[in-house]
């Protein structure tokens, strides 16, 4: 499963904004890591600088410098529309003067294929294959004259989720869809404002935890100070995932630090699925607390049986067939003395598609453990997402197709087990109610298609020749 995107922004006058903004993105990387943009204005003019690659290898000292302003937003990548090219890069700025727009976008657009044919028959020009360019031109096609009634125009119109950071000239806007499906907080900093997918980026600058932006609010910041407009929500519908997988440990989000609950998660394996063990391993690093704590309820001793190569995923190189074959061992490295003789529980945040669980397994029995009993933090996938996940189709999900003891046998493990989702929800310690849990039950916030094209606008602009950025 990858990570969903990461957007910050900022006002502050008499602040570097950029390099507030580089470091944000620096604590938001695990957000997106296929390409980072940071987007300024001084109040006259714009200016963007994005490129591939990680937060360090983007930007420099030069790069930064050349970003000057009051206001700046910035953006971390993982593609769930588009495919990862240079051209898709964001921030995406649309219009031209006064009606100049930068946006940076965390989320999905469903309907964003009808909205592009209709915009590109009124005369819009696309210049990516991302459903951001569809939003910022919605926007900017709206007939209303300020701009938060123009936000609200699109609001109405697009179907699906959307955490925003947008830029004018001369106002920063911040936006979470009626659902607030995708974290999305706000923060103060000296005399000025910040926004974030989460408040590890709000520790990492030393700003201050205000709140979190509503579902269905657009908060404004400017000269004229912080204003909030509100849109009606009917349902809420926060991705249960930021808990379990894409959010960082040391973030709150509904007032709810992460490593706990993700210790309580392993906790609640361990009452659901008790098993003779000798020793606990958390798969790194997402399985860590969860690690915890399942070994602290379970009194069966932790350990490390895997090292993780946190670098692999972050080159551009690609490894040829004798490294290729090495599989998951480019990723992990076992701990044989750790290992041997051993009952192992293995705990995990998921089982998406079952083609990494099973190597895992193999690797750890081959260096030497007797037993391995998995145990997933998660309930079993059975649905497709698409509010922002690169998951998996429904055809590619394991647990779709196969019963636990089938997927157990796949995977080659001795024992397997999943959280509930009561056990899951008990762990967050947050009403049921307030979750998207599609993943596991089928039941959609919003009507989707069972299939849904990630490169559909490519297809649909194929005839065009975007620049590169």
């Amino acid at each position: 499963m990858h990570e969903s995107c990461g957007v910050f922004g900022v006002y502050a006058p008499n602040e570097d904004v950029a390099r507030l903004t580089f470091f944000a993105l620096f604590a938001l990387q695990h957000r997106g890591q296929e390409s980072a943009g940071i987007a300024t204005t001084d109040g006259a003019r714009l200016c963007v600088y994005a490129k591939m690659g990680l937060v360090s290898q983007v930007f420099s000292e030069d790069s930064l410098t050349q970003l000057t302003g009051d206001i700046a937003i910035g953006h971390n990548r993982y593609s769930t529309r588009g495919s990862s090219r240079p051209n898709n890069v964001q921030p995406i700025v649309v219009g031209k003067g006064p009606n100049t727009l930068a946006i940076a976008h965390n989320g999905n657009i469903i309907n964003a294929e009808h909205l592009y044919t209709e915009l590109s028959d009124q005369g819009y020009n696309f210049n990516t294959s991302t459903d951001s360019e569809v939003i910022a031109n919605l926007i900017i096609s709206s007939p209303e004259k300020k701009w938060v009634d123009r936000i609200r125009y699109a609001m109405h119109r697009l179907q699906g989720v959307y955490s925003l950071t947008l830029m004018t000239n001369r106002t920063l806007f911040a936006v979470r869809d009626p659902f607030g499906v995708r974290p999305l907080c706000l923060g103060t900093i000296n005399s000025g404002w910040v926004v974030a997918s989460e408040t590890c980026a709000l520790d990492h600058i030393g700003a201050n935890f205000v709140r979190e932006i509503e579902p269905g609010e657009i908060v404004s910041i400017s000269e004229n100070g912080v204003n909030s407009y509100r849109e009606e929500a009917s349902r809420r519908a926060l991705c249960i995932f930021e808990y379990i997988y894409f959010a960082r440990p040391d973030s709150v989000i509904n007032g709810r630090l992460l490593y706990p609950a993700r210790q309580a998660m392993g906790a609640g394996l361990a009452e659901e699925h008790p098993v003779a063990a000798d020793l606990v391993m958390g798969v790194p690093d997402s399985a860590t607390a969860a690690g915890v704590g399942y070994a602290f309820k379970s009194g069966i001793p932790l350990g490390e049986g895997l090292i993780k190569n946190r670098y692999v995923g972050r080159t551009f190189i690609e490894p040829d067939q004798r490294i290729r074959d090495l599989g998951v061992k480019l990723k992990f490295n076992p701990l044989p003395q750790m290992l041997d003789g051993k009952r192992v529980v293995v705990i995990d945040d998921s089982i998406v598609r079952g083609t990494t669980t099973p190597q895992v397994v193999r690797l750890l029995k081959r260096t030497g453990a007797k037993e391995v009993h998995m145990r997933i933090c998660a309930p079993p996938i059975r649905y497709p997402c698409f509010f922002g996940v690169d998951m998996a189709t429904y055809r590619e999900l394991i647990a779709a197709h196969k019963t636990v003891p089938e997927v157990r046998d796949f995977i080659g493990a001795d024992s397997l087990g999943y959280l509930s989702i009561d056990g899951l929800i008990k762990a967050v310690a947050l009403p049921k109610d307030v979750f998207c849990m599609a993943c596991f039950t089928g039941d959609y916030p919003i009507p989707v298609q069972l299939e849904m094209d990630k490169l559909a606008l490519e297809a649909m602009s194929a005839g065009q020749q975007p620049p590169l950025t």
